[in-house]
């Protein structure tokens, strides 16, 4: 455990948001955990890669750095990965691959740490988390002790968990335990973006996991920035889930509208909202804006602050609710 006290968010968050916090403990181990006092109030922090802080942090933050990984069931067609919740995830699916593990490919190049990655249920390209986690192991803050929940109890839908929800800021997740396949069982999905049509241009008929990965990592390359070099957090808002009704009224008014099958609903391409509401490559004097090749992505072209991110992220919900009267719930999660 290593405490500081009275310094800069900006290295813990791809916004680049420069706000200060109070109190940062990292924790490398689950030892660590049992020193805290449960009478007091965390934030939990991994990568900072989805988060927008809007003020300074006078909570205990957590950044949890529990690195590991290990093989913990090896059968013919599938393996168990216990992963440390402080691993990098893109770090994770480069060592599946090297180790010919398949489930992970689609969500290639997706920033942030293996423990938030069910908190959020990342998704990209017909693939969540959820649809490859086992279970997953907890430090609950309050009484003390830890837990492992299997994936079924934990409360995934899109984008959220109950971590994100009625269990946030108590479960502290530790590890997560991937179910990835083995050669030849491997399960390809193409379905979903560009992913078929830039297979096909390479003159790939059959692709492999490996394959896979990289194409969706040209793929996000070409529509998303670098965090390094332009911060963001990746997509601000969630795709909105309408009725089916709802969406036949919009296109009966906007006939190029994009939307996608979503058990019974319609999920809306929010990007493509936003775009046609003129946002893309908006620049604000604040220095918050809209990422030039994806509408969908707000970044901080200088020194924006973290309040300034939100208020410009309201004006473009409200463009969109005033032009569809579809409202766009974020994806990031706002702190405090």
């Amino acid at each position: 455990m290593r405490i500081s006290n009275n310094i800069s968010s900006k290295p813990f968050n791809t916004f680049g948001i420069n706000a200060p916090i109070s109190t940062l403990i990292e924790i490398q181990s689950i030892q660590d955990l049992h020193f805290l006092d449960s009478k007091k109030a965390y934030r939990v922090l991994g990568g900072g890669s989805n988060i927008l802080i809007t003020n300074e942090l006078k909570d205990n933050v957590l950044l949890i750095d529990i690195k590991g990984k290990d093989i913990i069931k090896d059968s013919e067609k599938y393996v168990l990965i216990k992963v440390g919740a402080g691993e990098n995830w893109h770090h994770t699916v480069l060592w599946a691959l090297d180790n010919e593990f398949g489930g992970i490919e689609n969500l290639s190049l997706i920033p942030g740490k293996c423990g938030a990655a069910p908190m959020q249920n990342i998704g990209a390209y017909g693939v969540e988390i959820k649809d490859v986690l086992h279970s997953i192991y907890c430090y609950d803050l309050h009484m003390k002790q830890e837990f492992t929940f299997h994936h079924s109890e934990c409360g995934f839908d899109y984008r959220t968990s109950h971590f994100k929800t009625s269990w946030k800021d108590r479960f502290i997740i530790t590890s997560i335990v991937l179910k990835l396949s083995k050669a030849p069982f491997h399960v390809i999905n193409t379905t979903y973006g560009a992913i078929q049509s830039q297979l096909t241009e390479k003159g790939i008929i059959n692709p492999g996991i490996r394959e896979v990965s990289n194409t969706v990592i040209e793929i996000r390359q070409s529509k998303l920035p670098d965090p390094s070099i332009v911060g963001n957090a990746g997509s601000f808002f969630k795709n909105p889930i309408v009725s089916n009704e709802k969406y036949l009224g919009i296109k009966a008014l906007f006939s190029d509208i994009v939307a996608y099958p979503s058990s019974g609903k319609k999920k809306l391409a929010a990007g493509w909202l936003i775009d046609n509401c003129g946002w893309k490559g908006f620049e604000d004097p604040s220095g918050a804006g809209t990422y030039g090749k994806q509408a969908l992505v707000i970044i901080n072209n200088g020194n924006a602050s973290g309040n300034d991110i939100l208020a410009f992220s309201k004006r473009i919900s409200e463009s969109v609710y005033e032009k569809y009267g579809v409202e766009l719930e974020p994806e990031v999660n706002i702190w405090p």
